[in-house]
């Protein structure tokens, strides 16, 4: 850990809780043995490592029926990711690459050493042979969806590289930019609910919704291109439509000037505004979603692109560099997008009021702003309604003498819970520091390290609290605990 992280998680000791949480608590619901592997599936694991440590973590999860089908899928559209985006390719042999990519799938040994030796994935394609064999082993509706896929994702990249080897390099309409984004992460989204429905792993409803299939892939392309717009704008890319930034500047590179930083982000806050149109139907889709690891697949990506969305809303420094995150949010966010439906509503509620919180009314579109972000918060009120039913009814209902009565037992009941605990704290400590005569004396003064440890680690003395003022002083029994517990399941469509 370099020094300037030292000093920033001194300060922010909650995001240092989340990192040591997510070390210590997170554990897949699934593991890959890479024993029972063959030579080459191990490459093709280890090529994935290389490709998105980040992805790959969250693939190798996944259940073993689905394990090898996506990560061989990611790969691919990852090789053909990976031509698309090398500038040493003359025009003519990148296009036909790209629009020939799907039928490299099924060649025995095909591989390509034709990349520019600072192509960051270049070892990828010198490499696909590995790729291609493993693809040929999995089950042939799998091989047909991603087939499918690389196909039409192969010619609207070729089509694409035409536009910009003519001089029109940038998207010009709305519709322009949200075909672009279909292609590129929109038909991922298809790819990836054929394999979950075919799999039986996701409810079969989720095939007949196409709509909601698009904006799971729109919405991660959008807010990355909203993010790393000043890295496009250095590589000569840009993806942000004519059609949004040129009601606010006369030409795109003016968004980069400081003079022009009110103008540019009151564009940035449109941006956001057409990406966070798509939140619901991204909440809506992941209910149908039956299996945890297919769910947390799923789940996390959506929950990092809320994440990131508050992060570079009104955000100047977008325009100035790469805005990232910091590792202490990210665990936190990958932490609570890993339980259930009702957790990953917390975090899209939260992200989306924190948007709320920046917007301001010298934005002209201020108003459309709150309106998506309500309509977001509606929607999760719908499924997850905030009021308390059981609360509703203690404040409402007269409190009789056998309730009075057992709520003051149960009171005493819990006093007497903590005096337990504190005491076998105050023992340990004593046993602790048995060889230290100084520290004997003193044995609570490591009851307050213990009590931080405890909650670095996780403990939840915040829901203890919260369950005390709500007036449930009784310990929870069998039935209670069943019923609170039943509060995180998760619906489907």
């Amino acid at each position: 850990m370099r020094a300037a992280d030292v000093i920033y998680y001194t300060f922010h000791v909650q995001e240092l809780r989340s990192i040591v949480q997510w070390k210590i608590w997170h554990h897949p619901v699934h593991e890959r043995d890479p024993e029972k592997e063959s030579v080459s599936l191990r490459v093709c694991f280890e090529l994935l490592d290389q490709t998105s440590r980040s992805f790959s973590a969250v693939i190798q999860e996944l259940h073993p029926e689905l394990l090898v089908p996506i990560a061989l899928f990611y790969l691919i559209l990852r090789g053909l990711d990976t031509i698309e985006d090398d500038m040493t390719l003359p025009i003519e042999k990148k296009v036909a690459l790209l629009r020939d990519f799907h039928t490299i799938n099924e060649k025995e040994g095909w591989s390509f050493t034709g990349s520019g030796p600072d192509e960051k994935d270049r070892e990828l394609l010198v490499q696909f042979h590995y790729v291609t064999e493993e693809y040929r082993k999995i089950k042939p509706v799998y091989r047909e969806f991603i087939n499918d896929i690389t196909r039409k994702m192969g010619a609207g990249m070729a089509d694409y590289c035409n536009k910009a080897a003519e001089g029109n390099a940038g998207v010009e309409t709305i519709e322009e930019y949200d075909e672009y984004c279909y292609y590129v992460a929109g038909l991922v989204g298809n790819g990836l609910t054929q394999l979950f429905v075919e799999s039986g792993l996701a409810n079969a409803a989720l095939k007949d919704r196409p709509q909601l299939q698009k904006s799971m892939g729109l919405f991660l392309q959008k807010t990355n291109v909203i993010r790393d717009v000043r890295e496009d704008w250095d590589d000569k890319r840009r993806f942000w439509p004519t059609e949004i930034w040129s009601k606010y500047v006369d030409n795109f590179e003016d968004l980069f000037k400081p003079a022009n930083q009110e103008a540019a982000l009151n564009c940035s806050s449109e941006m956001v505004l057409n990406s966070l149109n798509h939140a619901d139907e991204c909440l809506f889709y992941l209910a149908g979603l039956k299996e945890q690891s297919v769910f947390n697949f799923a789940a996390i990506p959506q929950a990092m692109a809320i994440a990131t969305l508050a992060l570079v809303f009104r955000n100047p420094d977008i325009f100035k560099k790469n805005v990232k995150m910091t590792k202490g949010v990210a665990c936190q966010t990958m932490l609570d997008s890993t339980q259930n439906l009702s957790k990953v509503c917390e975090v899209f509620r939260k992200f989306v009021r924190q948007i709320h919180k920046k917007n301001t009314p010298k934005d002209p579109n201020f108003l459309k702003i709150s309106i998506a972000c309500g309509k977001v918060e509606q929607f999760i009120e719908s499924i997850f309604p905030s009021q308390n039913p059981q609360a509703l009814v203690r404040q409402e209902a007269p409190e009789t003498e056998e309730q009075k009565r057992e709520r003051e037992e149960a009171k005493w009941d819990i006093i007497y819970m903590l005096i337990i605990v504190m005491g076998t704290l105050f023992v340990l400590s004593i046993i602790m520091v048995n060889s230290s005569f100084a520290l004997m004396k003193r044995p609570m003064n490591l009851l307050g390290p213990q009590i931080g440890i405890a909650w670095l680690v996780g403990a939840r003395f915040d829901l203890a609290f919260s369950e005390l003022k709500d007036g449930n002083w009784r310990s929870l029994g069998k039935d209670n605990a069943r019923k609170m517990a039943a509060k995180y399941d998760r619906g489907e469509l």
